[in-house]
């Protein structure tokens, strides 16, 4: 009689390395995805993708709205990916004529090289131009916040960056997504290795206290990030980030992350660690898993949410 089971350990690459949260993770179905026994943990499923941008998109300017019509500032980490919600919450403001002086950004990584050096605002890749392009730009002049308001933690700007966030009061919100190993902006699955305790336990106390840094992508976003922006060239993706921390995660009022890794015809790269980071063990080597730790919206696309199954065809 042929086997129907076949065991194996995890890659050696993988920081992560509990097969049997994997395995619980994985058998999570579309049914059970939204049920989370943390009621400040809150996941909904959007099937159609222009529903899902557009709530994205209104999620953004309505906190823009709200802020100003009770006189306060409103201070947002904004990551790059996705960007159709950029488009339509620019559309928005131009349209309602909404001002944003009263607004700070601060984006929450961008490439840098092997040195360190960030990339240039000019180069076809940067989270800088991407922001401009598809946000700032877009947002009528005479409305737009000034640009000593637009921050992004440049080399210059990463020493003091966490500083910029707290000396304004922390951020009003934290926009994000969810990494293929897992990451929460650059902040990566390996870094978990340098928060082990003696035990071999990670010391959560102490990571959920770091602040920016520059970091060494992990493989799995160098391909990711290969996949999905650089033509599936390996060879075109930084080998580092300039990134904030958990502690700029954590210390946001709020958190709000999109997750939309869906490639179509039954494939999404994103369909299981987006089970491990909401249903999993609350990890060093899993980084979005300490949302679970604090007040979160998680608002997935249809097709992440669907079962994980091998998929040959």
């Amino acid at each position: 009689m042929e086997a129907t089971t076949f065991t194996y350990d995890l890659a050696r690459f993988i920081p992560f390395r509990d097969a049997e949260a994997c395995a619980r993770a994985r058998a999570i179905t579309r049914e059970q995805f939204a049920q989370h026994p943390n009621p400040d943990f809150h996941i909904r499923i959007i099937d159609d993708p222009k529903d899902f941008y557009f709530a994205f998109a209104l999620d953004i300017v309505q906190r823009i709205v709200r802020a100003r019509e009770e006189g306060q500032q409103c201070v947002f980490i904004l990551p790059v990916g996705p960007v159709p919600q950029y488009t339509f919450a620019a559309k928005l403001i131009n349209q309602l004529k909404i001002p944003l002086d009263h607004v700070h950004t601060f984006n929450m990584d961008e490439y840098a090289d092997q040195d360190g050096n960030t990339a240039p605002i000019h180069w076809e890749g940067s989270f800088q131009k991407a922001m401009w392009a598809h946000f700032f730009g877009k947002i009528d002049p005479a409305l737009r916040m000034p640009e000593s308001q637009i921050h992004f933690p440049t080399r210059e700007a990463l020493p003091d960056y966490g500083r910029r966030i707290a000396d304004l009061g922390g951020a009003d919100v934290c926009y994000g997504g969810i990494g293929w190993c897992g990451h929460i902006a650059f902040w990566e699955a390996h870094l978990g290795d340098e928060f082990l305790k003696a035990d071999g336990t990670g010391d959560l106390e102490a990571y959920c206290q770091a602040g920016p840094r520059c970091v060494e992508l992990h493989p799995m976003t160098i391909m990711q990030n290969a996949l999905h922006s650089f033509g599936g060239d390996w060879s075109w993706v930084p080998p580092k980030a300039n990134t904030i921390g958990p502690a700029e995660i954590l210390g946001a009022r709020h958190r709000s992350f999109w997750l939309d890794g869906d490639l179509g015809g039954g494939v999404s790269w994103q369909r299981f660690i987006a089970r491990l980071v909401a249903h999993g063990p609350v990890n060093v080597h899993v980084p979005g898993s300490i949302l679970q730790l604090a007040r979160t919206d998680y608002t997935v696309l249809g097709g992440v949410a669907d079962d994980v199954r091998i998929h040959m065809s």
